[in-house]
């Protein structure tokens, strides 16, 4: 039995009369750019993520590079952030012309470690951007105290986490701003690109509007020089649709974590995923760690079995960022981590069989039992 990492296709088999129906609405209204469809979703997400307001954009990166503008970060500023996240963090950072300031992340959730922050904070910094990682929630409370006592904002980059929650309050909802991803394999996923910004402040939210659709106040009106960052009909219209099942495929998801972790067993070979007692992990992603990383994902593909790595060179060692200097062992978590990473295949649709499958070859390569407990 072959296991693929994700399969976009079993879950369109489940709504597909849903998704066509609503794409036929959207081809007989011709509302393409934008419009009612984009503007029904916005409402809809602000709703589901607690916030006041949702602006839709072409792609995750668009909003934490519209968010981060919005908010003032500009030439000479830096923003805090954590180095084990896909480049897009970093990017939308310096597409601001502001300068990425890394922060080591916690060994258990790989998450940005609070208590690092405030020695990285400098006269040039403006804001943190927590990263979300495989979809949990940053440790929030510290985070937002540290903001705080030096005047920073705070843009959650709320990708990997759709539905996510910190002390019952939703990703997306605490800091000023909330970015979100729905590339296709995310958890509430487009099909294609676009993105979400959520906030409570109606003069960000304002400023966004304006600005993903190169400045306008009315058409053809330009208060600034904006950007095409507008989210079009179609996958408002998708994500619509999906969104009603997102937390039924969140509990599936987290149903699936739960079962791998009574099938696998923590050792020094394998380290499970870690979920804080402080939140709601809705997996993403589900990563073990494993020392002989590349031989595991080479001996589990031979057998059918197609895992990920996300990601195995962080931030600051990448080509990219090289004039940063940071050398290696700069973030020795983020990078003893990234070398262990192993993404095991997670999504709403994967079988009780399939997961056993999983289970079973892993176990014989890392500790040559080929039987699983019940």
């Amino acid at each position: 039995m072959d296991v693929p990492f994700l399969d976009l296709k079993a879950q369109y088999a489940a709504i597909r009369e849903e998704i066509g129906a609503e794409l036929q609405r959207v081809l007989e209204s011709a509302a393409f750019a934008g419009g009612p469809f984009v503007q029904r979703f916005e409402e809809e997400f602000a709703a589901f993520c607690q916030c006041k307001h949702a602006i839709g954009t072409g792609s995750g990166t668009e909003a934490l590079w519209i968010a981060l503008s919005g908010l003032g970060i500009g030439a000479g500023d830096e923003v805090i952030t954590a180095p084990n996240s896909f480049i897009a963090t970093a990017e939308a950072i310096s597409l601001c012309g502001a300068t990425p300031v890394f922060v080591d992340v916690d060994e258990r959730t790989y998450l940005m470690e609070p208590g690092l922050i405030e020695a990285a904070i400098t006269p040039r910094t403006k804001a943190i951007v927590p990263v979300h990682l495989f979809g949990q929630c940053a440790d929030m409370d510290p985070i937002l105290k540290v903001a705080a006592g030096h005047g920073l904002k705070v843009v959650e980059d709320a990708c990997q986490a759709h539905g996510a929650q910190y002390k019952s309050r939703p990703a997306g909802s605490m800091g000023d701003a909330g970015c979100f991803s729905f590339y296709p394999g995310k958890n509430l996923g487009a099909y294609g690109e676009g993105g979400a910004i959520t906030t409570n402040h109606a003069d960000l939210a304002a400023y966004i509007q304006s600005f993903r659709d190169h400045g306008q106040c009315k058409k053809y009106y330009h208060d600034r020089i904006g950007w095409n960052g507008r989210m079009d009909g179609i996958q408002g219209a998708v994500l619509s649709v999906k969104l009603k099942h997102l937390p039924q495929w969140n509990a599936a998801r987290r149903q699936h974590a739960k079962r791998y972790n009574a099938l696998l067993e923590a050792s020094e070979a394998m380290a499970l995923p870690y979920e804080a007692d402080y939140g709601k992990h809705v997996y993403h992603l589900y990563v073990i760690r494993n020392k002989a990383r590349d031989a595991l994902i080479e001996a589990l593909h031979g057998k059918g079995i197609h895992c990920g790595i996300h990601y195995p060179v962080p931030i600051h060692l990448q080509d990219a960022y090289a004039p940063l200097g940071h050398p290696a062992g700069s973030f020795p978590v983020a990078e003893r981590s990234a070398a262990e990473f192993v993404s095991l295949p997670m999504f709403a649709e994967l079988s009780e069989a399939q997961i056993e499958r999983v289970a079973e070859e892993l176990r014989a390569h890392t500790t040559g039992k080929s039987r699983n407990p019940a």
